[in-house]
């Protein structure tokens, strides 16, 4: 069998090609949040001190910080799909985990009524 010529330099500039291409097209995808809403995430505080504490230890590394693929808190574009999924679904996948998330969200110790506040106030835009 004839193989046709090519040169190793030929084939490593077409693999090259594909992975510039790739990752070039990877780049192009929906635009992350904005600086207002990434310094906002940083700095939110639930107002009640309980769910404040809570958010602190358990929500805030990954849902504070842009770091991960958690929505940043105060981020309606993120926030409003998954509320629009209802708050008994959002419930669900917090005690399950999901995605990144663990089950309970690291909060291990959490109820319900505790959740929906931390989910209420990460879903919350934010304020300018």
């Amino acid at each position: 069998m004839i193989l046709p010529n090519f040169s190793l330099r030929s084939a490593l500039s077409a693999v090259f090609a594909l992975v510039v291409t790739a990752l070039s097209t990877a780049c192009t995808g929906t635009a992350g949040p904005s600086e207002d809403i990434v310094e906002y995430a940083r700095s939110a505080t639930p107002n009640d001190p309980e769910t404040a504490e809570i958010y602190q230890r358990s929500c805030m590394a990954c849902h504070g910080n842009g770091a991960s693929d958690a929505p940043l808190t105060g981020n309606h574009t993120a926030w409003q799909p998954r509320m629009d999924k209802g708050m008994d679904t959002l419930l669900n996948n917090v005690v399950s985990g999901m995605g990144g998330m663990p089950p309970y969200g690291l909060c291990m110790d959490c109820n319900a009524a505790e959740f929906q506040a931390l989910i209420t106030f990460m879903a919350t835009p934010a304020k300018p």
